[in-house]
């Protein structure tokens, strides 16, 4: 089968020759390869100004990211095969990094398979084809999934944005078997249930697992505040790991429903308490009340979804771990993190460090990053998004005579 080909102007092939996927519409000689002569989700062979093959990806015309690259070699061909040795290594990594079968089996360009996220739960897997030309492969996408791991239910989760932007309709659809409402999930010593088709994203944030695995050991004998805490993984987690009390906040009511039956099912009711309350406004009231917390965990979802949203959105994360440090006890620990791709993390790291600033000291204990279910593309950037930092934040400096400095 012979592809069409997609001719880039001059010079725009030097970051796709180092490997990055996506070919831009600005970068395409549209006088040689007229757009219209391409619908959404078209194969093609992408070439450079010179004639240099830089290899096949799919085409969609009505896209900012005009084409992206799923092979190198010109000669590949985007089907069944294709897609069953990709997804096959993308599987055989997660095996050989988690004993028990949940995580993020397949990371869209980390994974260099663009456009196609896959999360595991057990028997049950939850499925985003983001792109016009991964819907096109739909159904070998579900027949691969189906010889590699045999699942239960599969649900094809299509309810995001990105699929707008492709031109695709927005669905959530079982694709396969009775997909169950909610699904476990064993992270750590925790069971957890959350909701698959109404819950958010893929149903659980595999992606910052590594992160709150790692806060657990500082929990033991501390109180915690968990804001933004989804269904509670981190403050019940704390709570097994001997948190004297864990407080996690969300302000959606069904996320702290399943908080308290996530509670109850690790039999820590006693420990957590769910509260439905915006995140500003519950850490003002708490500061109002003299309230401490000797960890505090702050995860909120992007505040930057775009490049023009960086101001207002730098001012949205300045404005909660300002709030969130005025809670925390001498010497106590906060975690932080952004999973917006458009804030670099030394951005990131200068708005928290201004965010912790006044007369208490601050040290940056570890950073971290998305688990290593969700790998970072080494010519892609954007893949690595996720931003997670610990500081320890001391008590007030003491003056010559032993009293605070502050006032």
């Amino acid at each position: 089968m012979n592809l069409p080909i997609l001719h880039l102007k001059k010079h725009e092939e030097r970051r796709l020759k180092v490997g990055h996927l996506w070919v831009f519409s600005n970068e395409v000689d549209t006088a040689r390869s007229p757009l219209a002569s391409f619908s959404p989700g078209d194969q093609a062979v992408v070439v450079s100004a010179r004639g240099q093959a830089l290899g096949v990806g799919y085409v969609n015309p009505g896209s900012l990211i005009l084409a992206r690259i799923c092979d190198q070699n010109p000669n590949a061909r985007l089907g069944r095969e294709w897609l069953r040795d990709r997804i096959a290594q993308a599987l055989a990594l997660r095996e050989a990094l988690f004993p028990r079968p949940y995580y993020r089996m397949v990371f869209g360009e980390g994974d260099h398979l663009p456009g196609l996220v896959v999360d595991r739960y057990a028997d049950v897997l939850s499925v985003q084809l983001l792109t016009a030309g991964m819907e096109r492969l739909r159904q070998d996408v579900l027949d691969v999934l189906d010889e590699l791991v045999r699942p239960r239910a599969v649900l094809l989760k299509g309810d995001v944005r990105s699929r707008q932007l492709e031109g695709l309709p927005l669905e959530v659809v079982a694709a396969k078997g009775d997909v169950p409402d909610e699904v476990e999930v064993l992270e750590g010593e925790g069971l957890y249930r959350a909701s698959l088709a109404s819950g958010q994203k893929t149903g659980w944030f595999y992606d910052q697992r590594p992160n709150r695995l790692s806060l657990l050991p500082l929990c033991k004998g501390r109180r915690v505040l968990d804001v933004f805490s989804y269904v509670g993984a981190l403050g019940v987690g704390a709570a097994l790991a001997g948190a004297t009390e864990a407080v996690c906040v969300d302000a959606s009511g069904a996320a702290a429903e399943h908080v308290a039956a996530n509670a109850a099912r690790n039999n820590v009711s006693q420990k957590v308490r769910a509260v439905k309350a915006d995140a500003q406004d519950f850490l003002e009231e708490m500061a109002a009340k003299g309230e401490r917390f000797d960890v505090i965990s702050l995860d909120p979802p992007a505040f930057v979804k775009r490049k023009k949203d960086l101001e207002q959105g730098m001012g949205a994360y300045h404005t909660v771990n300002k709030l969130a440090a005025r809670l925390l006890a001498p010497d106590g620990f906060l975690l932080t993190a952004s999973c917006s791709q458009h804030m670099e993390e030394q951005q990131f790291q200068r708005l928290i460090v201004s965010a912790l600033s006044g007369k208490r000291r601050s040290q940056l204990v570890w950073r971290g990053g998305q688990g290593p279910d969700h790998p970072v593309h080494p010519a892609m950037p954007e893949t690595a998004y996720l931003k997670s930092l610990l500081f320890r934040v001391t008590a007030a400096p003491t003056s010559s005579d032993g009293h605070s400095q502050n006032p």
